[in-house]
């Protein structure tokens, strides 16, 4: 028989499922079914022609054979590394010295540190015409200022030159990261006992022994949820190179996702579209995979 504590117990878990449906619904209704649709879609042979018969050809894997034949699909997803792991090593150094720095809690730390977080806040289109326009050759402001101090003898097209225009999207990139790595850090570093600093200095141990050995270890957690979720987040950048380089010059920043929307939407072939960004879906997947087990094994050591 059931008992009066294990009926309220039923009616609160049915309360609870209650709660939890609208939002499982959204989710796969806006996130579930797309993904789904997706994966069908690149296993058909859809384009501008065929895409409103109600019947489409099924081709099997012929549209990722065919990508993984066309160099432009290897040219992207090696930009899309070079872009990834350049921005967040770049974030990460930047974002762990401000951390750093923000942790001796000065006077105005807190005001400077909230300054800091606007680049976070700003829409990525409107970030990404504004150093479209620090870019430019004519009148740019990066130009104006090599050129005054000497430092160039000619202006530089950064954004139109393909040896200088994956250089100049990372930075943007960077410009926005940095927050978020500094953030995630000043929390990591803001649960660090200042009792185990006192004991190390007790013991001799100088400013570089501490960071060693008492910082960085105790940052693990922290360092592993900026660096996995900074790849996460970089590997699917789009509207900032959409809008600065569309992918040029000669595809020197064509990324997987830039790739699939031209495919998709300037091509029409919707099916090759959707392979690439299946691709691109199963290696986040795999690196989502990775962060799970390793947060696992980090929840075994402690």
């Amino acid at each position: 028989m059931i008992n009066k504590y294990s009926k309220e117990f039923i009616n609160d878990e049915k309360k609870g499922y209650m709660f939890v449906l609208p939002a499982l619904l959204f989710m796969m209704i806006f996130i579930g079914y797309p993904i789904i649709y997706n994966f069908v879609l690149s296993f058909q042979d859809v384009n501008v022609m065929t895409l409103s018969q109600s019947i489409k050809t099924f081709v099997g894997l012929k549209n990722y054979i065919d990508l993984f034949k066309d160099p432009t699909m290897w040219l992207s997803i090696w930009n899309t590394f070079i872009f990834t792991l350049g921005s967040i090593s770049i974030q990460f150094i930047m974002g762990l010295c401000l951390a750093l720095f923000f942790n001796l809690k000065f006077k105005i730390a807190e005001f400077i540190r909230g300054l800091m977080v606007i680049s976070y806040m700003i829409p990525v289109t409107v970030t990404a015409l504004l150093f479209q326009f620090m870019y430019s050759k004519d009148n740019g402001v990066i130009n104006e200022l090599l050129l005054r101090f000497h430092l160039i003898s000619q202006p530089i097209g950064w954004i139109v030159n393909e040896r200088t225009a994956m250089l100049s999207v990372i930075i943007a990139n960077v410009w926005i990261g940095i927050p978020f790595n500094m953030l995630l850090l000043t929390t990591g570093l803001s649960n660090i006992p200042y009792s185990i600093y006192e004991a190390a200095k007790v013991d001799g141990a100088n400013a570089f022994q501490r960071f060693f050995y008492i910082t960085l270890p105790q940052l693990r957690a922290a360092i592993l949820a900026v660096l996995m979720l900074g790849f996460i987040y970089t590997f699917k950048v789009f509207d900032l190179v959409f809008v600065m380089t569309n992918g040029g010059p000669v595809n020197a920043t064509e990324l997987m996702s830039t790739f699939a929307y031209r495919l998709s939407f300037s091509e029409f072939l919707f099916s090759k579209g959707a392979s690439v960004a299946n691709i691109l879906f199963l290696i986040l997947f795999i690196v989502s995979l990775f962060y799970l087990r390793l947060l696992k094994e980090d929840e075994v050591m402690q």
